[in-house]
Formats: C-alpha cells, structure tokens, sequence
C-alpha cells in the first residue's frame, strides 16, 4: 500500500505542475491546448540543461545538487516559455483561434522534441535524475525513524514540494493580491478590465508566459524524477498534458485544490499497476481500460458544476474568446 501511494504521488507533481501553469493562463481568459506540448518542451529544455552542466564536468560524480537543478530548471522555464510566447502571438497580437493554435503547438511541440531529444547525450541522464530525486530521508538518514511517514511523505525530491508549495502560493496570489485580482477581472471581461485603465495584452501575456513555464517544470520533472532518468518519446508526457488540462476543471479552477485533484488522479492513474492489492485481477485491455478513470472523473465533475451552477465553479466567463479592442 505504501508502495501504491508513494507512486501516486510521484507521477501526480507532473499532472500538477502542468495544472498550475494551465491554471493561470485560462485566469487570463485563454484557453491553452498547447500546454501537452508545452510541457513536452520543458523536458526538451531541461534536458539541454542537464546535458550543458554535465558536461561541464570531468567527472559527473561531482555534481553540485543546487547548480545542476537551477540549470535544469531554468532552461526548462525558458524552453517552455518560447512555446508559450508563441501561443501568446498568435493568440493576443494576432487572435487566432485558440483552440486550433493549442492544437497546433501541441504538434509542434511534441516533434520538435522528439527530434532535438535524439541528439542529447542521455548517458548522464540517470546520475542527474539521482541527484535531482534527493530526498529528505538521503539528506537526513534519522528521519528514517519515522517509519512509514518517512516512506510516503519525505521520501521524494525537491520537485515534489516545490510544486505543492507553488500551488498554495498561486491560489493565494489569485485571491489576495491586486495584481492576482486584476487578471481575473482580465479573464471573466476584458472590455470591463480595459475600460478600468488596465493593460490587458500586457496581462494575457504575462499570464501565458508564466503558465507556460511552470507547466514546463511538469515535463522536467516526469523524465527526471518520476522515470529516473529514462526517455523513449514524446508520447507519454503529452498524455499527462491533457490530463493536466483534465484537473484544471477537476479542481474548478483553483490551484489549491488541485493538490489533492492532481493526488486522485495520480491515483487513479497507477491504480492498474496495484490493482491486485484490492483483490482485482485485470486483463492487459482491462489494464488500459482504467486509465481512462481520470478522464471519466473529470466528466463527472464538469457536469455536477454545470448543473450546481455556482460561479465560483465555473471558469472565466472570457475563456476562449479573443479580446477585439474596437469592439468595446
């Protein structure tokens, strides 16, 4: 059991990391569908980082923790933002439709990164992803004495908190700050928010930017942490892209919730590689079938909040509609 629930959450910080940064971005009243391949492109990024401080070394087994995370991290964010100021572009300068610009940048981001992946030198990436994955219980062996509690909640990487911390922080900015205010007056009527003397490019962009990057971190995070290293394709970090998506609604919008969201769908999501432990015996077909359980979850919800019709419930009335200025 322990097992089943440490591996939840291992796989439930990429689903968050992306909902966080899909979650600001449709505060702004933009609708993100690019963010799959958006997160495809923080793995692309920080990979490059992974590979330029590697090599800087002559022998890997110096590696500094704090430099090879900051540099990971960091090229992550700057890959995935260039995705997200491309979204931004086409969507707040030019208003492309953004459902078919998501589509697309989902597309783009996918294959870019499964052709720059190949020229990555990846025989370093599993002493990296050691390094990255130190836990709390390998920096303080005594915690070990806590016994189970150790094992579930002190047992994973810097990563992990980081995630849940930001997730608290981006809820309260949202409902706390002027600025946190400004963009979801932004998101639910521009025109209003534009009357008031706010810039609202300057918002939308930020919002997409920022999303973009931290959406980034998901895709860093799954090659580095949750597969320790490995990589084979694109395809698996684009699935959780659409699942980040799927929580964004599961969480009705707020980052705050979407930590225990993200932990029941990352539930959900192993729940067929422990299903033996609740005395369930499934075929292969079966198997893949229940990975469907997210997906199903997120349905259920979106038609309880449809039906409640509470407004804290719903997303921002502006969501995916393109602000025109001369239609104020």
């Amino acid at each position: 059991m322990i097992a089943f629930l440490v591996s939840a959450i291992n796989i439930c910080m990429v689903f968050l990391y992306g909902c966080i940064g899909e979650t600001i971005t449709e505060k702004s009243g933009h609708l993100n569908l690019g963010i799959p391949g958006i997160m495809c492109m923080g793995t692309l990024g920080g990979a490059f980082g992974v590979q330029i401080y590697m090599n800087s070394l002559s022998d890997p087994q110096n590696a500094s923790f704090i430099l090879l995370l900051l540099c990971a991290l960091a090229m992550s964010m700057i890959v995935a933002a260039i995705g997200g100021l491309i979204y931004a572009f086409l969507t707040v300068t030019l208003r492309s439709n953004q459902n078919i610009t998501g589509l697309a940048l989902t597309t783009f981001g996918a294959g870019v990164t499964d052709f720059f992946m190949t020229t990555i030198d990846k025989s370093r990436f599993a002493v990296a992803s050691k390094l990255i994955k130190t836990s709390l219980v390998d920096a303080i062996p005594a915690l070990k004495n806590l016994g189970w509690f150790a094992d579930i909640f002190l047992s994973h990487g810097i990563l992990v908190y980081i995630a849940i911390a930001l997730a608290i922080v981006v809820a309260w900015f949202m409902r706390k700050t002027r600025v946190g205010l400004n963009l979801r007056a932004i998101g639910e009527s521009p025109a209003t928010a534009d009357a008031a003397g706010l810039n609202v490019s300057a918002y939308k962009y930020s919002a997409v930017l920022i999303g973009a990057a931290i959406a980034g971190i998901g895709g860093l995070f799954y090659v580095m942490d949750s597969s320790a290293g490995s990589w084979e394709n694109s395809s698996t970090i684009s699935a959780f892209g659409w699942l980040a998506i799927a929580l964004v609604i599961f969480a009705i919008w707020r980052t705050d919730f979407a930590i225990l969201g993200s932990f029941i769908f990352g539930l959900l999501y192993v729940f067929n590689s422990y299903s033996s432990l609740f005395g369930i015996t499934t075929s292969l077909a079966g198997r893949e079938l229940l990975k469907l359980l997210p997906y199903v979850v997120t349905l259920i919800v979106l038609i309880v909040t449809s039906i409640v019709g509470k407004k804290e419930t719903q997303p921002p009335s502006s969501l995916g509609l393109n602000y025109f200025r001369e239609d104020r």
